[in-house]
């Protein structure tokens, strides 16, 4: 491992996660690869990278064919192909999961994002999806909606293993460790075991610079220039904002009293790390945000500059100060936050659900010309 800078991460208390998958990573042993060279220590996917990825290489080939064949409907051929993928990463995954005892070492899949704004579909579907891969290393992704919160609590008591997505504020981030918090206080009530429930919390990043950084070059030509120093500095101080919340929060007597049980911290995942600026540091997003009990996931291109340049020092507690003056900034420039976070989620659901759909129609697709060949 030698001076790689991914594997620096996890003796600074970060796990990298890779933020990809396609069924090659597995067959071609890359994943396993990346585990014992990088140190990476869990995956993620979502509705658009399946998409991308079952339409855009012939690894489904086969499975295709073979579903189709067998005269499989949409749903059943999406879920063949989607779990399949989980399963055998998770496998890959297990000896991280093992020697982590229970820390680490996951893979997630998402609730499809057509139930997000239904608590109970949210659940049942998540229960389907946890009792069909049956590992212990899965992580189920519900969305910090109004209505995924509720969903969370019943989950995690449950002893289901979440990873909540598409965060962008601070607020939500506070909801979302109390779904957590309320979640493992309703298993213990019920005498549940708590040590091997694990949770994450997605706070989106890049995307919240792309959203300010729009609205503050508006400002500066209506002809306030100052607004232009702001740009490229909302969404690293929200992140830091969010990891001061994540400490205020596991600590005191609430959280003694699970921990004392036993229970994981919910780490805070930075999501969404791959920089949309080119002016931008092609690893800004993750150099910014090292620190203790957090989780990077990386799309390819990050992952990769990073391992070439990143430098792996704890940065996230770095002019906390100056986290909270570029808010006050902002909110004395007239940028509402609030307001570009309940955008950003409602763009984020909607921009996972196109992706569940194009995805469902590329399968439709694919297995129109498989049935015909």
């Amino acid at each position: 491992m030698g001076s790689n800078p991914l594997a620096q991460l996890s003796k600074l208390g970060q796990s990298p996660w890779y933020d990809q998958m396609t069924r090659s990573l597995v067959s071609k042993g890359t994943l396993k690869k990346m585990i014992e060279e990088d140190g990476l220590r869990g995956l993620t996917s979502n509705p658009t990278i399946f998409e991308k990825a079952i339409s855009g290489s012939k690894d489904y080939e086969e499975a295709l064919k073979s579903l189709v064949g067998k005269g499989a409907g949409m749903d059943e051929i999406y879920d063949a192909l989607v779990v399949e993928d989980i399963a055998s990463a998770a496998d890959v995954f297990l000896p991280v999961y093992e020697s982590a005892k229970g820390k680490d070492g996951f893979v997630s899949i998402e609730v499809s994002p057509l139930l997000a704004h239904d608590t109970a579909g949210t659940v049942k579907e998540a229960k389907r999806l946890h009792a069909k891969l049956a590992r212990p290393n899965v992580m189920i992704k519900v969305p910090a909606t109004p209505e995924g919160l509720p969903a969370i609590v019943e989950l995690i008591s449950e002893g289901i293993s979440v990873n909540v997505t598409l965060i962008f504020s601070v607020e939500v981030y506070a909801q979302v460790v109390d779904a957590y918090l309320q979640g493992l206080e309703k298993r213990l009530a019920k005498g549940g075991a708590v040590e091997r429930v694990a949770s994450v919390a997605s706070f989106f990043v890049s995307r919240i610079d792309s959203a300010v950084d729009k609205k503050l070059e508006e400002i500066a030509k209506a002809g306030r220039p100052e607004a232009a120093k702001l740009t490229g500095k909302a969404a690293i101080a929200n992140a830091k904002l969010a990891y001061e919340k994540f400490q205020q929060l596991f600590s005191g007597a609430r959280w003694e009293k699970l921990a004392s049980a036993g229970a994981q911290v919910q780490r805070p995942l930075w999501a969404s790390t791959g920089t949309k600026n080119p002016k931008y540091s092609d690893v800004l997003y993750i150099d910014t945000l090292i620190g203790p009990d957090t989780v990077n996931t990386m799309p390819p291109s990050t992952y990769d500059a990073f391992r070439d340049h990143g430098k792996a020092v704890v940065t996230i507690t770095d002019d906390l100060k100056g986290a909270h003056e570029v808010f006050d900034s902002l909110k004395a420039i007239g940028i509402d936050l609030t307001a570009v976070t309940l955008e950003l989620t409602a763009a984020g659901v909607k921009s996972f659900s196109d992706s569940y759909n194009d995805l469902i129609a590329v399968i439709e697709r694919r297995r129109h010309e498989v049935a015909h060949v």
